[in-house]
């Protein structure tokens, strides 16, 4: 039962009674003509509308700390306004903490689900609340097998159904209607690639949830259709898989009509569309490449020079590659916003062998795929092999002895394909830290290939010409991962607008400040890691200050954007209302104590590293009648409640 269907039956009840109390019958009724006519109609009053803010200004009004540090102790949070709870993914604990939100400035914790009772070992991945009623995604100890859904009762925590769904479950999202929860499977393979499931869309319908019914949303389709999704520009590179295996659905959003429902597919740089009624993906949207050799899109890419260098890089494309979606109307249409964090398929990476045991001994490809390298390596002149025992992919040195740079691309930072007094060609300064030499980019993606067969066309690695018989590659573009914004996309996945390169712009800015009081420079620690102190710049040559979370909230007649950066920390807010012409609002980031070299010994008074998944509460939800943001921490293991701090335009 809803609080306000509550509500109405207890207002229905007081007017029986006063009605009762009244001297006659006669007297609760308005009629008082002879011809008995039924009394007028008496509508409820609409609600007041909800004033409309000239901007917010975030501010931190409380926290629950778990005291666990850099193990993900706060992931993914929830919210229930009947109960007035918070729930939020614990994943060290792989379990749920249930917070009593009645004092928002004192989240408690007053217990915990968990999914021990579903299979020894299974784990809560992610969690989604609607009107009382709790869907957690749960996996199994071994994750490539099929995982569940579990349906929870948010006021007494006991556990309703729970049904079956593809392996690795994790983000999952009720439709607006409530009368449908889908979660994004995605199938992951372990670690050595032996075993890859298929990534799907559960869609089950809890119409009656004491009989909930699953269809599959899944992929297969697509198998067979691998190189002309990949001439459209979608990422399909797992070693040996089809579609439907390489698909790993992430992320999910959903239409206001709760028809269609879109995922991302992150390593693959694409979107899904997936048609509720029927549970079928109907189309595979790529969302392309963001050009960072134009100024809008300019990127800091050296991690060890301690010098903020934003500027345009000819010849690098981002890859989008997000992670968090969200749907919302504008001007009669669906848009999605996307979180673009460009997370890298690695597996293996922990495993010595699969690297090679030494610079003498080339790995096992059998152990793992990994795509990272960085661009020195890539195109150095002696060649990839002298990265053996290090950070090798065996795979990249089956593929090519040396990867060159088109010297018509690359010109601008001396990239050459004739031959230098050594003999060798050159990449010139393009490979040199203060360049691009330190950017982590792929190498399975921008080099030359045979269009009709999607082959490497191979250079003679000494004089750069075309040679069949040569042992080295061309690259023309270097893809990057991230595109270190946030984006907005129409319903068919056509790029509306992008935040090119205002995130690391404003960080590098006067104007930007952080800490509870906002009187820290952001620019003394620009791009540092969430897991680091004094660590200006380090993530200059990754994904910048990696964008991963993004939240919606309307207030009003405004539709603002809440996008957490996962290694800088902090949330950006931007007024999205007008999808074309996004307005920064704001940002703000709690974290206290940069200085300290070791972070987890101050963690207990750092403040909030690492934010991960965020939830909007709107003011007639909220327990203090204001709008309220919720932020689950996953470095400090922190949970976070800010006010959004509103602020309203003079009516004089």
């Amino acid at each position: 039962m809803t609080p306000e269907f509550r509500f109405r039956l207890n207002a229905t009840a007081r007017a029986i009674a006063a009605c009762s109390l009244a001297f006659t019958l006669a007297a609760c009724s308005s009629s008082s003509n002879d011809d008995n006519e039924a009394p007028p109609a008496t509508e409820t009053p609409a609600p007041e509308p909800e004033a409309t803010p000239a901007s917010l200004k975030l501010s931190l009004l409380g926290r629950y700390e778990t005291g666990k540090f850099g193990v993900s102790a706060a992931e993914i949070p929830s919210y229930d306004a009947g109960t007035k709870r918070a729930f939020v993914v614990n994943a060290l604990d792989g379990a749920v903490d249930v917070l009593d939100m009645s004092d928002p400035a004192k989240p408690v914790r007053i217990g915990g689900l968990d999914a021990s009772n579903v299979a020894a070992g299974a784990e809560v991945n992610s969690i989604a609340v609607h009107d009382g009623l709790i869907a957690l995604a749960i996996q199994m100890a071994d994750k490539t097998q099929p995982g569940y859904v579990g349906f929870y009762q948010a006021d007494t925590l006991a556990e309703i159904n729970r049904v079956n769904v593809g392996a690795l479950p994790d983000n999952l999202v009720f439709t607006p209607d409530g009368k449908t929860v889908l979660v994004a499977n995605e199938g992951e393979p372990n670690d050595d690639y032996s075993v890859d499931p298929e990534g799907s869309i559960s869609i089950i319908d809890i119409s009656n949830i004491q009989t909930p019914t699953v269809r599959t949303a899944g992929f297969q389709a697509w198998n067979g259709k691998e190189q002309a999704l990949r001439q459209a520009g979608v990422r399909i590179f797992g070693p040996g898989a089809s579609a439907a295996q390489d698909f790993e659905p992430e992320y999910i959003a959903v239409s206001a009509d709760s028809a269609t429902a879109w995922a991302t597919l992150q390593e693959n740089n694409a979107l899904a569309r997936i048609d509720i009624a029927s549970a079928t993906v109907t189309d595979i949207l790529p969302l392309g490449y963001k050009d960072h050799g134009l100024e809008a899109n300019g990127m800091d890419t050296n991690d060890e020079d301690r010098v903020i260098d934003i500027r345009a890089r000819p010849g690098v494309l981002g890859m989008y590659l997000p992670d968090a979606i969200a749907a919302y109307g504008a001007q009669g249409k669906t848009y999605l916003v996307t979180a673009n964090e460009g997370d890298a398929r690695a597996w293996g990476e922990d495993n010595q062998d699969y690297f090679g045991a030494d610079e003498n001994t080339a790995g096992d490809p059998n152990l793992g795929f990994v795509e990272e390298f960085r661009v020195k390596h890539l195109v150095h002149d002696k060649g990839v092999a002298r990265r053996q025992g290090d950070d090798l992919p065996p795979q990249l040195l089956a593929l090519t002895e040396r990867g060159l740079l088109n010297p018509e691309v690359f010109s601008y930072c001396g990239a050459a394909t004739t031959a230098t007094g050594g003999g060798e060609t050159t990449s010139g300064d393009c490979r040199e830290d203060e360049e691009l030499g330190r950017l982590n980019v792929t190498w399975t993606l921008g080099y030359q290939t045979d269009p009709a067969t999607g082959e490497p066309i191979m250079f003679n690695k000494d004089t750069g010409a075309e040679d069949p018989t040569g042992t080295a590659i061309m690259y023309d573009n270097l893809y990057s991962f991230g595109g270190r914004s946030f984006s907005i996309w129409d319903d068919t996945g056509k790029l509306v607008w992008d935040s090119g390169k205002q995130f690391e712009a404003y960080l590098a800015s006067d104007e930007c400040k952080l800490g509870p009081a906002r009187d820290i420079d952001c620019k003394l620690y620009f791009n540092s890691g969430h897991d680091e102190g004094d660590a200006m710049d380090s993530r200059s040559d990754a994904k910048g200050p990696e964008p991963e979370g993004v939240e919606l909230g309307t207030i009003g007649e405004k539709t603002f954007a809440f996008i957490g950066l996962e290694r800088m920390g902090g949330i950006m807010v931007y007024d999205v209302t007008d999808p074309a012409a996004p307005v920064f609002v704001d940002y703000y980031n709690s974290r206290s104590d940069w200085s300290t070299e070791d972070v987890e010994s101050v963690a207990g008074s750092a403040g909030d590293l690492g934010p991960e998944g965020l939830k909007f509460v709107p003011a007639a939800q909220s327990p203090n009648g204001q709008p309220l943001l919720i932020v689950g921490n996953e470095v400090s293991g922190t949970t976070s409640v800010y006010d959004l701090g509103q602020t309203f335009a003079s009516s004089t």
